[in-house]
């Protein structure tokens, strides 16, 4: 990995951070704007590198919120690199407002399923319209913001690949 890019990687991951400490208004406390970072990065500087600070935003944020789901932020963690790693290959493959679909559905509806089981579906329904805006909010400010780096990157990266 070369110097730029792993400076790009901290880059996105202060940004992560720094959008982790943007709370959307929710009794679970770690939804946040800290997913934006890392679909930027997934398609601007390659899906493994946005899987990786969608993983760490989702930590960071958790741990800004005092940890309210203990070890289920692990989990969390995983679907969301999971999720930013999956947005990255549909944008790359020209479907840009699919891959804005898929991320709100996924992020907002399939990968709380585990809190079903686990916590209920009291748990599950109270949590999915905090969730649902703050996925919404994240790929929309991502959708908007990525043609707008793209050029940026490309020439910023070129001969990194």
């Amino acid at each position: 990995m070369s110097t730029k890019r792993l400076c790009l990687l901290a880059l996105f991951i202060a940004l992560s951070v720094i959008g982790a400490m943007i709370k959307i208004p929710s009794f679970v406390g770690s939804i946040a704007l800290d997913a934006f970072p890392s679909l930027l990065a997934a398609v601007l500087i390659g899906k493994r590198a946005g899987a990786l600070i969608a993983g760490a935003g989702h930590l960071v944020s958790a741990l800004i919120a005092g940890m309210p789901l203990g070890p289920m932020h692990l989990l969390i963690a995983v679907e969301m690199a999971l999720i930013v790693w999956s947005f990255g290959a549909i944008y790359q493959s020209g479907n840009t407002k699919l891959a804005g679909l898929f991320f709100v559905c996924s992020n907002s509806l399939l990968a709380p399923l585990p809190m079903l089981v686990l916590l209920g579906v009291s748990f599950y329904f109270a949590l999915l319209p905090s969730l649902l805006i703050g996925a919404t909010v994240n790929a929309a400010i991502a959708i908007i913001f990525i043609p707008k780096c793209k050029m940026l990157f490309q020439k910023t990266m070129a001969g990194e690949q």
